[in-house]
């Protein structure tokens, strides 16, 4: 699949059965107390992929990502940046929430990237956008791109190559980081604008 791009309704056919085979993973314990599933959402000709975390309590509540008070705050960044959250892709390293919103175990996201790479491999993006450090550290170690700290990355475009070509890995924080810290969404703002030229 991932050897080669793939378009329209076999995309669609490809995500449709990434959500089935999630449905029915038992690869890690955060299965067990999940109410949803979060397989991500948009368009999946999106030439970006942004990569969070894990799903929140809302997210687990309505099965999509980003829809709590850092969605809201990614909505407004996306549209700050002259993007739209239905042109983009959206998605995280683990599909299910931990529990107590608790960051996800190293386990758990190897557990989950075989899912994370699938979406990838559907979409072809031209970016990859990981947000926060759980994201970060993953694509950086996955492609060997060496140690990773938000604080130190973000913003810097990172190339790698995958099967459907060169892809741009871009760095940021995460939008739930920057709800309180004004420094942090002045960069988090700047660092949106940057990847929106990019594209």
């Amino acid at each position: 699949m991932c050897s080669r791009l793939v378009k329209g309704l076999a995309k669609v056919r490809l995500f449709a059965k990434l959500v089935e085979d999630v449905a029915n993973c038992r690869g890690c314990g955060l299965c067990d107390d999940a109410k949803n599933r979060v397989n991500g959402e948009g368009d999946l000709d999106s030439r970006v992929v942004f990569l969070g975390e894990a799903p929140g309590r809302r997210e687990d509540e309505s099965g999509r990502p980003f829809v709590g008070s850092a969605g809201k705050l990614l909505d407004r960044l996306l549209a700050g940046a002259g993007l739209s959250r239905d042109k983009v892709f959206i998605s995280n390293v683990v599909r299910c929430r931990p529990p107590g919103n608790r960051r996800p175990k190293w386990s758990e996201v190897e557990a989950c990237s075989c899912h994370i790479e699938r979406v990838l491999g559907i979409i072809a993006p031209r970016v990859v956008a990981p947000m926060g450090n759980s994201a970060v550290e993953f694509l950086f170690e996955r492609y060997r791109l060496g140690e990773a700290v938000i604080g130190d990355v973000h913003g810097k475009p990172v190339e790698i190559e995958m099967p459907w070509g060169r892809v741009i890995v871009f760095p940021l924080y995460h939008p739930a980081a920057a709800i309180y810290n004004r420094k942090l969404l002045e960069e988090l703002e700047a660092d949106m604008r940057m990847l929106a030229a990019l594209l």
